[in-house]
């Protein structure tokens, strides 16, 4: 059977490099949980996992469905249609689960805010992602791509920069190289602060990454005596998550 084709509105580009699959299942560690792949494609991932007792692959994309299904019929209720954005987990998995996946480079930011509000039921993902993507949920604060991303999944998560991957080993190439990163939940229950606050205050502050504190966070703050801080005389990507954290409990009060 011919092998299914990217399809471009998924942002979707195919690995085809056997030793690369290896490695990132290879990188998995909570190997006795349950197990999600996200947008399996051709299966180059897949066929490493498919024996797991408890694992599942969706695709939203309908050929890769029946690629996969006629791929491995012995296997094919482990084979779902469905959108990970838009599914609730818990019908999947209804306890603590593991993601892997070379995500469609187009929902991949979305992919990870979704990770992030499940952070309670996600306890690890390895996954393939636009390199400068993996850099932003990667990196640490002082750096340019240090931003939203960064601060949210960093505050439930310990995050590693795994290797980069060039574009020849994708069916398209893309025009930009990968990476695969990996997330492991760390051991915060709950953050010392008002969640839903930090994550407005969070995204305020990126909304206006050029800003100081003072200007991108004024609708936010009731005291101005805060802004005597020296925390609002910063731009956002000098703070790390316990600066913000920290912030957080300040403007709540």
């Amino acid at each position: 059977m011919e092998p299914v084709k990217a399809k471009k509105h998924l942002g979707q580009h195919f690995l085809k490099d056997e030793e690369i699959a290896r490695r990132i299942v290879q990188s998995l560690q909570n190997n006795g949980l349950p197990l999600l792949e996200i947008g399996p494609g051709t299966g180059v991932l897949t066929k490493y996992l498919i024996e797991k007792e408890s694992f599942i692959a969706l695709d939203i994309d309908e050929e890769s469905i029946l690629y996969l299904k006629k791929t491995f019929p012995h296997q094919e209720q482990q084979i779902k249609y469905g959108d990970f954005l838009a599914i609730d987990t818990k019908s999947l998995f209804p306890e603590k689960f593991s993601i892997i996946g070379n995500f469609p480079y187009n929902i991949s930011s979305q992919i990870m805010f979704k990770v992030y509000e499940q952070r309670n039921q996600v306890e690890e993902v390895v996954g393939m992602f636009q390199k400068e993507v993996a850099e932003r949920i990667a990196e640490k604060e002082g750096k340019k791509s240090y931003g939203i991303l960064s601060v949210l999944l960093q505050a439930y998560y310990d995050i590693e920069y795994l290797f980069t991957v060039e574009p020849h080993v994708f069916v398209p190439p893309p025009k930009v190289k990968s990476a695969v990163i990996r997330l492991k939940r760390n051991s915060t229950q709950k953050i010392d602060c008002d969640e839903k606050l930090f994550k407005t205050v969070v995204k305020a502050a990126f909304n206006q990454r050029r800003k100081m504190l003072r200007n991108s966070l004024k609708s936010l703050v009731k005291d101005e005596q805060l802004f005597t801080h020296r925390y609002f005389t910063l731009r956002p990507e000098q703070l790390s998550v316990a600066d913000f954290i920290t912030l957080t409990k300040m403007i709540e009060r």
